[in-house]
């Protein structure tokens, strides 16, 4: 149940379109200077859109959302939050009680199910594509933007300059990567992967490579880019890497956040096994 004490307003339930437009581009800005991801940007603008459009008041537009996904109502909350505190000057701090997340555990693919994704195709670019995904445990994103820059071919290192939150980290450059890559044509600067037009993979390819490298008859399972990111985490774990290094390979801030893969792992379990 929301909190009753909130002094609720809709800053445009009395103005005007040019007002709304106004706002909205202050919200642009605020996105842009506190270096929020793309996709968050897009995503709160949509939601503060909505929100100024209904004309309601804070709680009645939490209300009018309740009955979507936990998810939708914790990010349109955040959403209102952002846009009050620092696009209208407000005291955003009323304590509305939020679904915790559900916590999923994520879908695991063997080390057997991988070499079938990855040599399902011949086109050494999607293969690329899958090596980076998987050796490397990048995502999506930091896939689209590497740049030949970022690859240490002396040091056996990948430098990400651009990764989530605008974080630098350092990765391995597995070996199995390492001689794919000089198979490429290799650069001494700009974007690895470059579509026919000269412009980087967008997100619906690089997720089409994916999903059909993993439609094969002897998999069962459906990946996503994501899911070779989680394999590569728990493979690291299975083999008794330490959480806490895991942690920095996937730029996590929080190791709770990587924990997630001590639910999948299959490390110790064999032994346990021999204990009934």
């Amino acid at each position: 149940m929301l909190d009753t004490k909130i002094q609720d307003k809709n800053p445009l339930i009395s103005h005007t379109p040019d007002e709304t437009y106004r706002l909205i581009g202050k919200l642009i800005e605020e996105i842009k200077l506190r270096k929020y991801s793309y996709e968050t940007g897009k995503v709160y603008i949509s939601i503060i859109k909505n929100y100024l459009k209904s004309k309601q008041v804070q709680r009645d537009y939490l209300l009018s959302q309740s009955d979507k996904s936990k998810s939708t109502v914790r990010t349109t909350y955040f959403a209102l939050k952002f846009f009050h505190n620092h696009v209208l000057g407000d005291n955003f701090d009323h304590k509305i009680p939020l679904a915790k997340k559900e916590q999923k555990l994520p879908v695991i693919l063997s080390r057997h199910e991988i070499d079938i994704i990855i040599n399902s195709t011949e086109n050494l670019k999607h293969r690329l594509i899958l090596m980076f995904l998987y050796y490397a445990g990048l995502r999506l994103d930091e896939v689209r933007n590497i740049m030949w820059q970022d690859i240490d071919f002396m040091r056996s290192i990948i430098h990400l300059k651009t990764a989530k939150g605008d974080k630098h980290r350092i990765v391995f450059l597995h070996n199995s990567l390492k001689e794919v890559l000089k198979l490429y044509t290799i650069k001494d600067r700009g974007f690895i992967f470059i579509s026919k037009r000269g412009t980087r993979y967008n997100k619906k390819t690089i997720q089409n490579i994916v999903k059909k490298a993993s439609t094969q008859p002897t998999l069962n399972k459906k990946a996503t880019p994501h899911t070779l990111r989680h394999a590569f985490a728990t493979h690291l774990l299975d083999n008794g890497a330490d959480i806490r290094h895991i942690q920095k390979l996937l730029g996590h801030k929080d190791i709770r956040t990587t924990q997630i893969y001590t639910h999948v792992t299959t490390h110790g379990m064999e032994r346990l096994s021999r204990l009934i």
